[in-house]
């Protein structure tokens, strides 16, 4: 008996000897395999375990109908929803333990949606002609996604892609069997940082709130971080949440492409999660280390952290968009939110004689968190730094009121 089962999943109309040659891998490790096929077209050398029609049919939907839209970007999206509605229920039915998906273009935007149904903790692999290119938004990435480069295989097989594609195979499996998934024994606190040079709130943080009974986990707001964050909590994975990084917003109204999507500082918000936030960074604009920087921000001062990310300033009407947009963003909430402003500074950098030092601009945003943060946004001003005591132990007042009065549920998520 396998002690672990992967999904594999494939065109097998076009990709069959390739997907067959994974399938040997996990099975000559001793794994099991379910084979699903979401090609159109064409059919498999033989038949899989789940069939096209069977793919199509779970999208509400048919292969006819797919074949019959005439458009072949239609076409997949049926079998991606079909096989996303599948995948889930697999894993629900403890058939499946993870999955590895193979794909040109086309089946790697069926795997995004495929990988994004299933949740943190099941191993997700996809063997991609565009691995790591920026073809894929950061977005449609799912928390632990992991991805291989298929090298020299699109057409057949050969020693080349056959490395590629046996890691892979070795790979899910291996994580298959030694993953931890998160656990529902404590409730858990999400909360947002950036390394603590820069924000240093989490260290006297996360101790107090395991004292207390909570898991805490942090996640660095630096993009793909605040998309996990976001994940997570539109699932409603948090008993609460402390949003203390907010750069990702600033960064996402500026255009920079270190943003967290769309959706930030929303889904807790949606999935009736309490918060308790805080514009730590909401005054700085973040760039890639190899971006050139755009020409309108050039006249600023830089703080280039490493060589993969630097940081400049915000204005002051900026600064004012980002209170605005933070308070229209926050007012959507259908559980409490508490704002907390640090009028002595909102990130190490912001000091006198840092980089991001701008007294009068930083007084703006001030005024304007205070214009904005109105009921329902509950608002607490301190006279104290975000890295100063004073700020963990306010923190603390809040959210141990919420646990008082049953605001923040105490039993395991």
């Amino acid at each position: 008996m396998a002690d672990r089962t992967i999904l594999v999943v494939g065109t097998y109309d076009t990709k069959n000897d390739e997907l067959d040659y994974i399938a040997g891998r996990i099975r000559a490790l001793g794994g099991g395999v379910l084979s699903m096929d979401i090609s159109v077209l064409g059919d498999p050398a033989e038949p899989t375990d789940i069939s096209k029609h069977e793919v199509a049919q779970a999208a509400g939907s048919s292969i006819r109908e797919a074949i019959d839209s005439g458009d072949e970007n239609t076409a997949m999206q049926i079998m991606a929803r079909g096989a996303s509605t599948l995948a889930r229920r697999l894993l629900d039915e403890g058939r499946i333990h993870g999955v590895i998906i193979l794909g040109g273009t086309m089946g790697t935007d069926a795997a995004l949606d495929i990988c994004q149904a299933l949740p943190l903790g099941v191993p997700k692999y996809v063997v991609s002609t565009v691995a790591f290119s920026p073809l894929i938004e950061p977005r449609r990435l799912s928390p632990d996604i992991q991805m291989i480069l298929w090298a020299g295989g699109l057409y057949g097989l050969n020693s080349v892609c056959k490395s590629s594609l046996s890691q892979a195979a070795g790979a899910v499996l291996g994580a298959a069997r030694a993953v931890e998934p998160p656990r529902a024994d404590r409730p858990v606190v999400g909360m947002t940082s950036l390394g603590s040079s820069c924000l240093k709130y989490m260290k006297a943080l996360k101790p107090a709130l395991e004292a207390r009974g909570f898991e805490v986990a942090i996640f660095h707001a630096t993009g793909m971080g605040g998309m996990a964050f976001e994940s997570i909590a539109r699932q409603g994975g948090f008993a609460c949440v402390m949003d203390f990084a907010l750069p990702e917003l600033g960064n996402l109204l500026a255009g920079s492409v270190v943003n967290a999507g769309a959706d930030r500082l929303l889904n807790a918000g949606r999935a009736g999660i309490p918060q308790i936030v805080a514009p730590g960074c909401l005054d700085l604009i973040d760039f890639a280390g190899w971006q050139e920087i755009p020409e309108r921000y050039r006249d600023r001062p830089f703080h280039a952290h490493n060589r993969l990310i630097k940081s400049a300033a915000l204005n002051a009407e900026e600064r004012r968009e980002t209170a605005r947009e933070m308070a229209r963003r926050l007012k959507t909430a259908r559980a409490p939110v508490h704002v907390v402003l640090t009028t002595g500074g909102i990130e190490e950098w912001d000091r006198p004689g840092q980089p991001a030092h701008d007294a009068q601009a930083f007084a703006e945003f001030c005024d304007e968190m205070r214009r904005q943060m109105t009921p329902p946004i509950r608002f607490t001003e301190l006279d104290c730094h975000i890295n100063d005591q004073g700020f963990v132990d306010a923190v603390l007042d809040i959210f141990d009121a919420w646990v008082a009065d049953g605001t923040i549920r105490t039993g395991g998520n």
